[in-house]
């Protein structure tokens, strides 16, 4: 009677085994990596950036490019010098495939120049947010930081706020809505965003007009045709004390990679002024050509 009782239960044990193996279930089909009781974990996870790696930063500039933008290179006379500012130094970094970048600095005869080139590798942890959604994230908070001047074609300011000097210029209220920092950047009064940089200076600044002012199109702005999306800023300290110097910025994003761009030059003279147009002319071809060597 034992014996009889025992043998059934092994039978329906074995019967279970090979219904489980036959039957197409979720022995069979599961991911490695899936959890239990979540079948459908796998498919429905997020995809990860197109980028798994990044390139050496100071070997993405070409000699040419580095001429062009570091006059100076070309006026040394002495080779080994010459060499090692070409080299370009690396950025400090601790997971250089996560974080690279790398430094130039040339001094010239009539000028100092600084060229900063930098790739960021975003990586979510997130198992809901992809990697490019995240890298979004992160270029959407480089954006914010740089508070860019609102469009020309933007809503005006409130009625009861006094009409700027230059009435055909935007105010606009900004992300601090009629707070001081909105007007500064509205009223075109030569403070820029009140930090001493001179984004949105204009010909009713104090001082040299000349000086402070930003032609007409080449306001720090939103630019299109370049990587998913991307932005440029251009900042020209006005400070009567030190020699004035521009800082034209290029940041743009290809999937999860953010790349930024930092050109800068300090002429030797106080009185002289960077020219606006031709540094962001070559900011942003270097910015392309750096876009166009992600898509290959």
């Amino acid at each position: 009677m034992q014996r009889k009782a025992y043998v059934p239960g092994i039978a329906a044990l074995l019967a279970a085994l090979l219904a489980g193996c036959t039957g197409g279930g979720a022995l069979g089909g599961e991911a490695d990596d899936s959890k239990p009781g979540d079948t459908g974990s796998s498919t429905s996870a997020p995809e990860p950036g197109k980028y798994r790696t990044l390139p050496e930063a100071c070997g993405q500039v070409d000699r040419g490019t580095l001429d062009s933008m570091l006059p100076g290179i070309e006026e040394m006379t002495d080779e080994e010098q010459q060499e090692k500012a070409y080299e370009g130094a690396p950025t400090v970094t601790y997971d250089t495939d996560r974080h690279v970048g790398c430094r130039w600095k040339v001094e010239s005869s009539d000028a100092t120049h600084h060229l900063l080139v930098d790739f960021e590798r975003v990586v979510s942890y997130d198992n809901s947010v992809s990697d490019d959604t995240r890298a979004t994230e992160v270029y959407s908070s480089k954006v914010q930081k740089a508070d860019l001047p609102e469009p020309s074609g933007s809503t005006s300011a409130p009625e009861e706020a006094e009409p700027s000097d230059d009435a055909g210029s935007a105010s606009s209220d900004g992300p601090g809505g009629g707070s001081g920092k909105g007007d500064d950047k509205g009223d075109d009064t030569g403070d820029g965003k009140g930090k001493g940089k001179g984004k949105g200076d204009d010909s009713g600044a104090s001082g040299d007009p000349e000086s402070t002012v930003t032609p007409l199109g080449l306001e720090p702005r939103v630019l299109d045709d370049l990587g998913d999306e991307a932005f440029l800023d251009d900042a020209l300290t006005t400070s009567a004390s030190a020699t004035r110097h521009r800082t034209v910025t290029v940041v743009f994003r290809t999937s999860n990679v953010i790349v930024t761009i930092e050109y800068d030059e300090q002429p030797g003279r106080r009185t002289d002024v960077p020219d606006s147009k031709e540094m962001q002319d070559k900011a942003q071809e270097l910015a392309g050509t750096l876009a166009d060597k992600f898509s290959e």
